[in-house]
């Protein structure tokens, strides 16, 4: 089934909310960053602890120069909806996330091999289809 999603093509990358829904039903709502750039989706340690996933963020973790995040583990999301399609037990990244970037994800490369995507700037939006 093929969706259509807006973004702000006014800001500096293409933002798009997430859904994730936890095994005991509860859905949360998370900003993140579209990145065709990235191989794999990571969410920052603390909405992952928000989600229950992880018991604690490490604290030791420092941002190598020139990155936003800092991956140190992977985790498995029950559910997550990204622009609107559900990927039941989707494993991603924790990860540390600079607190200047305004973000708690980041949808990667394993979001791309699923749909065929579309980004349009000119519409702003994004066409999205299931393979």
């Amino acid at each position: 089934m093929q969706i259509i999603t807006t973004f702000d093509v006014s800001r500096r990358y293409i933002f798009l909310p997430v859904f994730v829904t936890t095994e005991s039903k509860k859905r949360y709502k998370f900003n993140a960053l579209l990145d065709t750039g990235a191989p794999a989706t990571e969410f920052s340690d603390e909405a992952l602890q928000v989600l229950g996933l992880l018991e604690k963020t490490k604290q030791d973790i420092s941002l190598k120069p020139g990155l936003q995040t800092q991956k140190y583990g992977r985790v498995t999301l029950f559910q997550i909806e990204i622009c609107s399609h559900p990927i039941d037990n989707l494993e991603v990244y924790v990860s540390h996330f600079d607190k200047s970037w305004g973000i708690k994800a980041l949808i990667g490369l394993d979001f791309f091999r699923r749909f065929r995507v579309t980004i349009d700037y000119k519409a702003s939006h994004l066409v999205t289809n299931p393979l």
